[in-house]
């Protein structure tokens, strides 16, 4: 069990002290939290609880070490960066090493999936100072020819640069070819259909028609993701605990994520932190019905679950689920993540203000919302009418 200490620093400024013993022999960890001005006690003792079983994670995990021992990992890397010899070598032995103390799991898997699949087939057995920037530019233009999408052309790009700019900066190499590769520009032939982006009000509540045809697990599973937007992991991860019934909101506090090396584990949210999101009448009168539904099969804590078990949902059931639904009810591209871009789009072009959609989406820059907005025909010939309106008051 963590230990937890009130302390005040040099500018007389208050934090808690968050201490985890590693076991015999080896030194404990520490951690500072800084309570939000305005907290109340009873606030800052739960979100307290929460940063120290964190914190206790992260350090069992592995996730954590002392400085010493970040001092000696960083003298081994050194020590075998200057050993390594091709791509291949650098990317297992210091690359993903290295991603893996500073990559959220999930991102981490990203990375060495396109070296595996991609990276390491094309230029994994070069000396890394032996590759140059065409070579690199022509392993990006062989993956855009097999039809890959944009979105993961530039993810190769992403990890292709940060493969290189490492592999400099620890002097293995003394300048990065990636400096020479033009970012990939987006294929003439390749529509950014903006339909295809995001749902209108009409598309989506078309979708929730659809639904009421499904079971009841997935109906409210759907009406929850389209009335809130939340991500894949994030419903997933919902207790019945995070159900406020009378307040009509909902505790975003964990998301449960997989990954091939750690299987199926427990995280926060993206930006490290909980939120609370209001969720309409309709959504939670399906979700009452799922608990009653779900009491007479099993007791759980989740909300979302295996059918006839008490284990959370797995999380990659949602997109499977998804692409079926989409093929059954003819709605082209149909995953989770459309159903919080077309919440997050129908809110910012209904008038809707960036931060607090932002907020309620649980980005930590509302700037990233740029994203998520597609202008309507209605939005459209709003905005129009603003500008008349204005110069009939001028």
């Amino acid at each position: 069990m963590p230990s937890v200490r009130k302390k005040t620093n040099k500018t007389g400024q208050v934090f808690y002290e968050i201490r985890v013993s590693r076991g015999r022999g080896q030194s404990y960890l520490t951690n500072r939290w800084y309570p939000p001005e305005g907290w109340s006690q009873r606030a800052i003792d739960r979100e307290l609880a929460r940063q120290a079983a964190e914190f206790e994670r992260r350090v069992k995990a592995g996730e954590v070490v002392s400085r010493v021992e970040r001092a000696a990992q960083e003298a081994e890397a050194a020590r075998l960066a200057a050993q390594i010899k091709t791509v291949r070598q650098y990317a297992d032995e210091i690359f993903l090493p290295a991603k893996s103390l500073t990559l959220a799991e999930n991102t981490r898997s990203l990375y060495e999936m396109f070296l595996r699949r991609h990276i390491l087939p094309a230029i994994g057995d070069f000396r890394m100072q032996e590759v140059t920037p065409a070579m690199l530019t022509k392993t990006i233009f062989n993956f855009q020819k097999i039809g890959a999408a944009h979105s993961s052309v530039l993810t190769l790009h992403v990890v292709l640069h940060g493969l290189f700019e490492m592999a400099a900066l620890d002097g293995t190499i003394e300048l990065s070819p990636m400096g020479k590769v033009k970012r990939p520009a987006r294929p003439k032939d390749e529509r950014a259909d903006e339909a295809e982006k995001a749902l209108t009000a009409e598309r989506l509540a078309y979708v929730l028609d659809c639904a009421a045809n499904e079971p009841l697990k997935w109906q409210t599973y759907i009406g929850l993701a389209a009335d809130t937007g939340a991500r894949r992991g994030e419903l997933c991860g919902l207790q019945w605990q995070d159900i406020d019934w009378k307040g009509g909101v909902i505790h975003i506090e964990r998301n449960l994520q997989y990954s091939p090396r750690e299987g199926v584990y427990l995280t926060l949210p993206k930006t490290g932190k909980g939120r609370v999101v209001d969720v309409g009448t309709e959504t939670l009168a399906l979700l009452h019905r799922l608990r009653e539904d779900q009491a007479s099969s099993c007791v759980s804590q989740w909300v979302f679950t295996q059918d006839g078990t008490a284990d959370p949902m797995f999380p990659t059931s949602p997109t499977r689920y998804f692409r079926r639904f989409g093929e059954k009810y003819g709605i082209q591209g149909f995953h989770p993540h459309l159903l919080r871009h077309s919440s997050a789009s129908i809110s910012l072009t209904s008038g809707a203000d960036q931060k607090s959609v932002a907020e309620r989406l649980g980005h930590s820059d509302a700037v990233m919302l740029r994203r998520y907005v597609h202008a309507t025909p209605e939005s459209i010939r709003r905005a129009g009418q603003i500008v008349r309106d204005k110069l009939k008051e001028a």
